[in-house]
This record gives structure tokens, C-alpha cells and sequence, in this order.
């Protein structure tokens, strides 16, 4: 008599993949305070105080001087009786270039504000991560599971580096196109065109596209502070914060007191921008642009400087910038250290 011996669906091992996208959804919902609703609010607050401006902006303008006169080649028009279209009409095409690149800057500012919020999401979800799983003993739980430590490290940095910079971005993109929306409802209140004023100078599909292409640069320039965050999480039995910040300035103070690095021909200002700078602030998005060298010049072109340095040309030539690799490994092997950690740390 033959038997036929069949594996239970319930037996199967979860692939490693369906694994992390759990542990990912996990992180999400854990966090979603800060990952979700922490950029959407900030948004929304820019979108809030920026509407009030141009109100009150208009309110005022409403106010002003009947013989309040703008002059443009000869012609001229009320501040009162504001006549976009009529402005439209004299502006050469360098002008319309130079508002768009004055547009674009405005922009990229609008995208910005959930990006800065991201930055202390980031650092305070790294610092707390692995540390406050021991605290209130979460971790004997999550141990408990078929989940390795090298996975459950690895969905957090994932988390830091990929999730919260694509939701941040996405977020940032509604609040550009948003404040465009709101400056382009201004625009037909005063007889402008907005196609022409403000969609045609301006290049927001543009942005777009450079916001979203700079998430892998932000994930592998991040990994010094994720890398160095997480190892003390993992490591500080209390105080993770204080651990983290104190041992760095510590650091360079001891550095600068001493000069040591006159023993490598480097000043002291070397150690404090490629150590401490790179422990600390890597996780603020746009930071590498401080390492560009000679592109980092905006004070001598103005605008053009600002939209060359965001350009994705400029953006992915980090990856042939040594200390971004060596940021890459220097994070990858304290990350490394995080995973071991929590493999047999515990305060009992």
C-alpha cells in the first residue's frame, strides 16, 4: 500500500522576502504617527500659513495707495487694479526665465518642509528602535518568532532609509503641487493666465522627478547616522540619546583640545565635518551637498547654483565621491555590530 505524504500549507517556511515585507508593514504601523502623519501635518501647516499670507498680502495690496504705480517698459498699472494679464504681456523671455527659476526655488522650498520633519523622524525612530524593544520587553516577543535578528535590523534601516524618504517625498509633491494650486487660484483672481505665469516658467514635473531620483542617494548617504543610531540603541542599557550625542561631540572636542589631527596634516574642522557631522546629521535630506567641493558655490550664480546642485547629474554624482563609500561601509558594519547586539543583549 502506497502512502502519500503531503506537506500542510500551514508547515511552509515564509519566503524571505514575504518575511521582510511583514516586518516592513510592521514598522509602518508601529510608526505611522511619525512616518505618515508627522510629514502630512506639515504640510498641511505650510499649506495653512502660506494661504494666510497671500491673503492678508492681497488684503493689504487692496489697502495701498490708489496712485501706487509698478512700471514695466514704459507702462505702468495699479496696485489696486492688479492686471496679471497685462503683466504677462510685458515680460521678455528672460524674465520668464528668471521667474521660473525663482518658481522652481519656491518650489523645491514648499517640498521641503515634510523632508525636514522626516530628518527628526528618522533620528529619533533610529534611536529608539532597538532600545525601546528591551525596555518594554517586546523583544522576548518578537524573538519568539521565525524572524532572525539580521532581519529585524534590516527592516528598520529599510524603514529609515527607503520608507520614510518615499513617503516624505510623495507628501512633499502634494504640498508643491498644492501651493501651486493656491498661488494659480490667485493668478485668475487677477486676470492672469496661469499656464503662462506659472505652469510654462516653472518646472514642478521637474522637481518631481529629481525628488524622487535622490531617495537612493538620502539611503546610502543616511547609513553613517542609521548605522551609528542604531548601534546605540542596541548597546545603551538608559540614556540612548545622550549616549549617542555626547560621544561624538566628546569626540571632537577631545580631538580639537589636543589637535590631533595635525598628526595627519588635517584640521580640526576635518574631523568635525567627516565624523561628527556624518554620525549626527546624515539623515538630513540634501547634507551631502556640503561635500561638493567647487559645485557648492551659490553665492557666485544665485538661482542657476540652486537648481544645478538639485540637478540628478549633480545629485548621483555622490556615488563617485570617496566618503560616500566609506560612509556606506562605516554604516553598514555598525549596523552590523546593531545586529549582533540584539542578538544577545538583554537588561535583565
Amino acid at each position: 500500500m502506497n502512502t502519500v505524504v503531503t506537506s500542510s500549507p500551514a508547515a511552509k517556511v515564509p519566503h524571505a522576502t514575504h518575511r521582510l515585507r511583514l516586518l516592513l508593514r510592521r514598522e509602518f504601523w508601529e510608526h505611522k504617527g511619525g512616518f505618515f502623519w508627522a510629514p502630512l501635518v506639515a504640510g498641511g501647516i505650510f499649506l495653512l500659513l502660506s494661504t494666510m499670507g497671500i491673503v492678508v498680502g492681497l488684503v493689504a495690496a487692496k489697502k495701498a495707495a490708489g496712485d501706487a504705480q509698478i512700471n514695466i517698459d514704459g507702462g505702468s498699472f495699479s496696485v489696486n487694479g492688479l492686471d496679471l494679464a497685462l503683466l504677462t504681456s510685458k515680460l521678455s523671455a528672460q524674465d520668464l526665465r528668471e521667474l521660473g527659476q525663482a518658481l522652481d526655488v519656491s518650489l523645491f522650498m514648499a517640498a521641503s518642509w515634510p523632508l525636514i520633519v522626516m530628518a527628526f523622524v528618522v533620528f529619533f525612530y533610529c534611536l529608539g528602535c532597538l532600545y525601546d524593544e528591551r525596555k518594554d520587553r517586546s523583544v522576548l516577543f518578537w524573538k519568539s518568532l521565525p524572524v532572525s535578528d539580521a532581519e529585524t535590523v534590516l527592516s528598520k534601516v529599510l524603514s529609515a532609509t527607503v520608507m520614510a524618504p518615499v513617503l516624505a517625498v510623495l507628501t512633499g509633491l502634494l504640498v508643491m503641487f498644492g501651493f501651486l494650486g493656491v498661488i494659480s487660484v490667485v493668478v485668475l483672481a487677477h486676470g492672469g493666465n496661469p499656464v503662462n505665469l506659472l505652469w510654462g516658467p516653472a518646472s514642478p514635473l521637474t522637481i518631481a522627478l529629481q525628488l524622487l531620483a535622490s531617495i537612493p542617494v538620502y539611503a546610502a548617504w543616511a547609513l553613517p547616522t542609521v548605522g551609528w543610531l542604531m548601534l546605540c540603541s542596541a548597546w545603551a542599557r538608559s540614556k540612548p540619546f545622550l549616549w549617542a550625542i555626547m560621544i561624538p561631540l566628546f569626540s571632537g572636542i577631545f580631538v580639537s583640545w589636543f589637535d590631533l589631527m595635525q598628526m595627519f596634516e588635517r584640521g580640526s574642522g576635518w574631523f568635525w565635518q567627516h565624523v561628527v557631522a556624518r554620525l549626527l546629521l546624515s539623515v538630513v535630506p540634501g547634507s551631502d551637498i556640503f561635500y561638493r567641493g567647487d559645485s557648492f558655490n551659490m553665492a557666485a550664480d544665485g538661482v542657476d547654483s540652486v537648481q544645478q546642485l538639485l540637478s540628478i547629474p549633480v545629485t548621483y554624482g555622490a556615488f563617485a565621491r570617496p566618503e560616500m563609500w566609506i560612509g556606506v561601509a562605516v554604516g553598514a558594519a555598525m549596523i552590523f555590530g546593531a545586529i549582533r547586539l540584539r542578538r544577545w543583549r538583554d537588561d535583565n
